[in-house]
């Protein structure tokens, strides 16, 4: 709350707190308002539950502004990560399948996980060692972009694992600790 929307009974005691954090003392309500004023501040609640509460003589224009802009440059800084999804059978082909490590490939120097997804029809799912072996065949083409996030997974038909890309630095200095 800021200036006139702070609701106390206009003489209750507050605790004033400067524009660099110094304090000034218990005042008023109103003897608050009107030193903020006076010096071309707003005076915003910051502790209501404190005994007595607490106020702040700060420039609200400039504090929001400044706010926002720390928010904009952390939205800046953020990485989103995508998780891209790959789909296989476990009969695929060495040719089909090393084209879908090369998309994973590509999909895990662009930042983004994986999501790898075995599917079995009918009676391959009496043969789930062949999604397992296939998983790890996966793990292995890409175990240098990305690691293996957890354990495959049975989801019904289907057996999933993810990988997630490794960060440019930690591959940067395992490159150089191989050499």
């Amino acid at each position: 709350m800021i200036n006139d929307e702070i609701d106390f009974a206009p003489n209750k005691i507050v605790r004033v707190v400067g524009e660099n954090s110094e304090q000034i003392g218990l005042l008023s309500l109103n003897a608050a308002l009107n030193n903020a004023y006076d010096k071309g501040l707003d005076l915003v609640l910051i502790a209501p539950q404190a005994e007595p509460p607490v106020c702040r003589m700060m420039d609200y224009g400039k504090f929001r502004f400044e706010r926002d802009k720390k928010d904009r440059e952390a939205r800046k800084k953020q990485q989103v990560i995508e998780i891209k999804e790959i789909q296989i059978t476990c009969l695929i082909d060495t040719n089909d399948l090393n084209t879908k490590i090369n998309h994973a490939r590509r999909f895990l120097t662009d930042g983004d996980k994986v999501k790898v997804v075995v599917k079995f029809k009918g009676r391959q799912m009496n043969h789930l060692e062949m999604g397992y072996e296939l998983l790890a065949r996966f793990e292995s083409a890409c175990a240098d972009l990305g690691n293996m996030e957890k354990k495959p997974v049975m989801e019904g038909r289907s057996m999933i694992i993810f990988i997630a890309p490794i960060k440019q630095q930690n591959a940067a200095q395992q490159s150089a600790v191989k050499q």
